[in-house]
């Protein structure tokens, strides 16, 4: 996640031991195999950047086929299908962000047993957006109120119910 809680934290440390499953601009920081980006402007961000040479770049579908298509980039892939049907709006898929997706993605690899999330900050401690990027291009300035976290709340909690076996 991109929470100002991972702020200070050296990620290039985790690269070597760990999948690393990013969100939007953590590919201005270190190299990741999975990063999902569902604004195509961090999309497009994300193609230009020299840390995702070897990255599998998850867009929504709507974003797909423009990357795909008319970027001929094959490492765009589609925003996996969630596990579950519902009926809020909160389940509704293009209602779900880069960071829930980011822990579906994580939840869904194979092989992988424990999951670490960091950044996941969800609530802002002050009155201004909680966002490591923000006041950078393609992000929020950083006088922006915070994002309400209920959807990311109910949304990972969905994905810790259809995936019990992962820690």
């Amino acid at each position: 996640g991109n929470g100002e809680s991972r702020e200070g934290i050296n990620l290039q440390s985790f690269s070597q031991d760990y999948i690393l499953v990013g969100c939007n601009a953590l590919h201005r920081e270190t190299t990741t195999e999975h990063l999902i980006c569902c604004d195509r402007r961090m999309g497009e961000e994300a193609i230009l950047s020299e840390n995702t040479k070897h990255t599998k770049i998850y867009v929504r579908p709507d974003w797909f086929n423009y990357f795909r298509k008319i970027k001929k980039d094959k490492r765009i892939h589609k925003v996996p299908e969630l596990p579950y049907k519902g009926n809020t709006k909160a389940d509704d898929p293009i209602h779900w962000g880069s960071g829930p997706y980011a822990v579906l993605v994580a939840s869904a690899l194979e092989n992988v047993e424990t999951i670490m999330l960091m950044g996941f900050d969800l609530y802002s401690s002050s009155n201004t957006v909680n966002n490591v990027y923000k006041g950078t291009k393609n992000y929020s300035d950083r006088k922006s109120r915070p994002v309400d976290p209920s959807y990311w709340i109910y949304q990972i909690a969905k994905v810790f119910q259809y995936y019990p076996q992962k820690n």
